[in-house]
């Protein structure tokens, strides 16, 4: 039974996770209809430009949280030690200990790649310049914080798959405390 949404951010939520599952091409209307309870009308009403708006709409959700969570505050003035730990306090939050899989990584890998490349490129480069950012202030000599924000981001996606392909949060949390440790002493 379908139903009812006031609005459009109601079922950005459902949507996610059913990229998530699926990803973009497997992602079917009666998939996306059954998770979020709607109608392919009503879909469509919300979301006139079909599957690609809506996966657009999620990626912009996504850039949105991390844009408040992760890129601003390595960016801001704020002491980065606090701002570097609450980075990987965030990323485990959001992932769920690394039970949650990157959407934006997973459409990185897919064959909707260069649909969306802007969006990935942008976030994966806006998260590596922020962390960049704040490992200059911490004291990291330029070109190397410039690598080091690269395997981190790195070992937070691999840690992700990781995790879930051995089915250990643990995995994940693990990895996070390492590359933490690394970061802040220096």
């Amino acid at each position: 039974m379908a139903r009812l949404v006031s609005e459009k951010a109601d079922i950005i939520p459902q949507l996610g996770e059913v990229f998530r599952e699926h990803g973009y091409e497997g992602a079917s209307l009666a998939l996306i209809s059954r998770a979020t309870g709607l109608g392919k009308g009503s879909l469509y009403h919300f979301f006139p430009g079909g599957k690609e708006e809506m996966a657009a709409t999620v990626l912009a959700e996504i850039d949105g949280w991390f844009e408040r969570h992760i890129f601003a505050p390595l960016q801001a003035t704020d002491q980065p030690r606090d701002v570097i730990e609450g980075m990987f306090g965030a990323v485990s939050d959001y992932f769920r200990s690394g039970q949650r899989i990157c959407l934006v990584g997973l459409l990185g890998l897919g064959d909707s790649r260069d649909r969306f490349a802007v969006v990935i490129e942008g976030y994966f480069a806006r998260w590596i310049t922020a962390l960049e950012t704040a490992l200059v202030r911490l004291g990291h000599a330029a070109p190397r914080a410039r690598e080091q924000a690269e395997e981190v981001v790195a070992g937070i996606q691999g840690a992700i798959v990781l995790a879930r392909a051995l089915g250990s949060p643990a995995t994940f949390s693990r990895t996070l405390a390492r590359l933490k440790a690394r970061m802040l002493a220096g």
